[in-house]
């Protein structure tokens, strides 16, 4: 969740090289990067091991693309990612750059307090709490599977057309992760709309930082009025809150962390789900023979989603990290102090790592995405998202065995930033 703001039309690169001639000429990538990243990540990948992308306010990103060198800086501790002293560095740098200090979470904080945080809330995410979930996210998939019928229905009635066409994303990928991330904070499901502005505002608020900043402070009192509720009326259900109010009666959480940590479940729990789902259902409505494939036998379901994970990450880029001291990178020395993205999306279709890397393989066996990071910042999420996105695509393909995409791939519209990578919409026909 924290996020810099570089542009994302058109980012303009600088490729590092290490020799003594410096960096090339600043290039022009293709003003088609929000729709597929992959040729101008290729490129990055197979010109050096780091580039350089120059965003708003004179900002400067190293990223590095190549799967080896992502995956070791996953777990190197110099590359910090303490927000607050990323803010400082970039205020001392920089005009009008915001990396979402505003808000504190794990994943902008290192240990000690990233420790402490992540013990609060790991249990809930534990393999058997999250088996235990299932049945939930059963019963949520087939409502909104049963609200999807409904819609084809009243919408078939409407246009007096054989087949009715719904918004995938709208009406199924995004209430699914969210609902049960409702019902595992214990927060009012009728809210969720309010849930994703927010989440919008604040992952892709593009230098908007009024929005960035309203969006914060909307959450944050909304939170801690919740958790005021509850106090008073010495309401304790079992859920996540509730333990998040006990450790803060402990002494091992303050107010702003609470909200940080709700924040980061409310958006981190649904964003990665909501883009995965839609990403898995698109790979699947261009190509109904993997789809059929699966639907042949659900039980291939859990590696299917690995090789969605790895074809298109719902991260394409990592939270922005900072160096600590030079960090050299396959001969190239980032400097002290310089801010680094981790390309998720460029390591997991690295052909050094992985064979015909381009190519969606439902059945592979070169295993080891790096979709949900790695080191101490891995997803903590990862089971339940998983989890999530095995049940609702099993359920479509054996709901709607023919459903298929009802507008041309190049109208589709994706999310506004470099650092997500999921769909705005995607409209499908239904057909049983």
């Amino acid at each position: 969740m924290t996020t810099a703001t570089p542009r994302t039309d058109s980012p303009r690169t600088e490729e590092h090289r290490p020799d003594e001639s410096g960096p090339t000429q600043p290039r022009q990538n293709p003003p088609t990067f929000l729709n597929d990243p992959y040729p101008t990540l290729a490129r990055m990948r197979e010109s050096a091991p780091v580039s350089v992308l120059h965003g708003d306010g004179g900002l400067r990103l190293w990223i590095i693309p190549r799967y080896d060198d992502v995956r070791a800086a996953l777990s190197d501790r110099r590359f910090a990612q303490d927000a607050r002293r990323a803010q400082a560095l970039a205020d001392s740098r920089f005009e009008g750059v915001n990396l979402g200090t505003d808000i504190t979470h794990m994943l902008s904080s290192d240990p000690p307090d990233h420790t402490r945080l992540r013990r609060v809330v790991q249990a809930a995410f534990s393999r058997k709490r999250v088996e235990a979930m299932r049945p939930m996210v059963e019963r949520i998939t087939l409502e909104l599977l049963d609200g999807l019928d409904a819609a084809a229905a009243h919408r078939t009635t409407l246009t007096t057309t054989a087949t009715a066409t719904v918004d995938l994303v709208r009406d199924f990928a995004f209430p699914l992760p969210i609902l049960v991330v409702c019902e595992l904070l214990g927060f009012p499901p009728e809210d969720r709309d309010l849930y994703r502005n927010w989440s919008t505002a604040i992952v892709t608020h593009e230098g908007d930082h009024a929005a960035f900043r309203r969006a914060v402070q909307e959450m944050g009192s909304y939170v801690l009025a919740i958790a005021d509720r509850r106090i008073r009326r010495n309401d304790r259900p079992a859920d996540l809150l509730t333990e998040l109010l006990a450790a803060r009666e402990r002494g091992e959480l303050t107010d702003d962390e609470i909200v940080g940590m709700v924040a980061l479940l409310l958006i981190g729990g649904h964003e990665t789900t909501v883009n995965l789902l839609g990403t898995s259902c698109l790979a699947l409505l261009r190509d109904p023979g993997q789809a059929a494939w699966l639907r042949a036998d659900p039980t291939r379901m859990p590696g299917a989603v690995e090789e969605f994970l790895r074809y298109d990450s719902p991260i394409c880029m990592a939270t922005t990290r900072f160096t600590t001291e030079p960090v050299d990178v396959g001969g190239v020395e980032i400097p002290q102090d310089e801010f680094v993205l981790l390309s998720l999306g460029a390591a997991n279709r690295d052909p050094a790592r992985f064979q015909d890397p381009d190519r969606l393989v439902l059945d592979r066996q070169d295993a080891g995405h790096l979709a949900f990071g790695g080191g101490i910042h891995r997803c903590l999420g990862a089971l339940l998202g998983k989890l999530e996105t095995e049940i609702a695509l099993a359920a479509l393909l054996a709901h709607y065995p023919g459903m298929t995409l009802a507008c041309q791939e190049h109208d589709l519209r994706w999310r506004n930033t470099m650092m997500l990578r999921g769909l705005e919409a995607l409209p499908v026909a239904l057909r049983r």
